[in-house]
């Protein structure tokens, strides 16, 4: 015979359902995060053991190194494979030993002009270059002798007397300076 509750409810299959639901939930949770009933599979297991999250910076380096050298590789591929297409002998720009024409004469003056000027070319940015370096050594010395002067003027006004007083004689020289220089 089934026992009434105070609280209205009668026995306890029920209680016990109440108390299963929530495990259930839980359970069905576990189970569908772990990858169902059997829990891992083998190869899920293996990977799981094997896969390295750790911050390697070896490794990290070696495949960028990997992937710039890839980038490269390519790039000379192309860029031989351009080479080899501009290079065809059908359109070769430059007659064969055998012919002799005016277009040649013509090229190699051309040529000895294109020397000359590239030539001279070159002489002017070789002066310019030049001169800018002059011109930069005189900036650095003219600064040297500033930051000099600078730091001789500091250090005598940082003097003081023994009692710690400013020495007065190199301020009022300073004074002096400045007032003849705005007087000029």
């Amino acid at each position: 015979m089934k026992k009434n509750r105070k609280d209205g409810s009668s026995g306890d299959m029920e209680n016990r359902d109440k108390d299963l639901k929530p495990n259930r939930n839980k359970l069905k949770k576990n189970m569908d995060r772990m990858g169902g009933r059997g829990g891992l599979s083998l190869a899920a297991f293996a990977n799981a053991k094997t896969r390295n999250d750790n911050y390697n910076p070896c490794i990290i380096k070696k495949q960028k190194e990997f992937y710039r050298n890839a980038k490269f590789v390519q790039k000379y591929k192309k860029l031989l494979n351009q080479q080899s297409q501009s290079d065809s002998p059908s359109t070769s720009k430059f007659p064969l030993e055998g012919e002799k024409d005016a277009d040649s004469s013509a090229f190699n003056k051309k040529s000895k002009k294109e020397r000359q000027s590239l030539n001279d070319l070159y002489e002017k940015t070789k002066e310019e270059k030049e001169k800018a370096k002059a011109e930069r050594a005189a900036e650095i010395q003219a600064k040297a002798e500033t930051e000099a002067k600078r730091k001789t003027q500091r250090q005598k006004m940082l003097k003081k007397t023994k009692s710690g007083q400013p020495v007065m004689k190199y301020r009022i020289e300073r004074i002096l300076e400045t007032l003849q220089n705005e007087a000029r």
